[in-house]
């Protein structure tokens, strides 16, 4: 699979600071949870638009204890599918460069390849910016939304830190994984972090946090490197 975009590394130093209050940032969906989609053309040499190797990649997975549904990959454009690519960022191995506007995620190797995966965004006016360092990360997390989104949304206040967040689960909106970005030592408020709304890959719904697949927030998360340093272009 080839790269598409290729972003200059001029274009990736060209931002910094904080894009908006991290505090408005609760990763839970916005809009409707299944907006209309359109399948994709068929993939050549695969009638139905399939690979054994996307079938792999996006099956059914076990982690866990949860048995994490296979993702109807045919109806997510092919750009966003996990691949390994020329890396387009000039940035060291090991860190991660999300690419807000073309919904890409980059985890660059060595030798000048680099993992990328698709992801949703959030929404104008909850997104967030600048470089900071994964200080934490977790298995099957627990989401407690900030107080800040319990006010503009009072039925979820029964997963305030209070009453403990809301347990993980299928479900959950953090998903399979989340990686905690900080910035000076201090919490963002800002995940990476896997989803069940696999139909959001590639829009920008979510209330600011990066949401990946959950197929593709497991791998990734086995590939990052502890206290990996992470830029967010807006």
């Amino acid at each position: 699979m080839s790269s598409q975009n290729p972003i200059s590394r001029r274009s990736f130093l060209s931002f910094s600071g904080l894009g908006a209050a991290a505090l408005l940032t609760g990763c839970a969906s916005y809009g409707p949870s299944n907006p209309s989609i359109t399948p994709i053309a068929a993939r050549p040499g695969f009638p139905d638009g399939g690979s054994a190797e996307l079938d792999a990649m996006y099956g059914q997975v076990v982690d866990n204890g949860y048995v994490i549904p296979a993702i109807p990959y045919k109806r997510i454009n092919p750009r966003f599918y996990r691949q390994r690519v020329i890396d387009p960022t000039g940035e060291a191995p090991g860190t991660i460069v999300v690419d807000t506007p073309s919904r890409f995620l980059y985890l660059v190797e060595p030798g000048g390849s680099a993992m990328r995966y698709g992801v949703g965004i959030g929404r104008e006016g909850f997104a967030w910016q600048g470089t900071g360092v994964i200080q934490w990360r977790q298995k099957w997390p627990k989401w407690t939304p900030p107080n800040e989104m319990i006010a503009r949304q009072p039925e979820l206040a029964k997963y305030s830190s209070a009453n403990g967040g809301m347990p993980p689960g299928l479900m959950n909106p953090l998903g399979a994984r989340a990686l905690y970005i900080f910035q000076n030592g201090k919490d963002t408020l800002y995940r990476l972090h896997g989803s069940p709304e696999w139909n959001s890959i590639g829009k920008a719904v979510s209330s600011g946090c990066v949401r990946l697949m959950n197929q593709d927030i497991i791998d990734l998360y086995d590939r990052v490197p502890n206290k990996a340093r992470i830029m967010v272009r807006q």
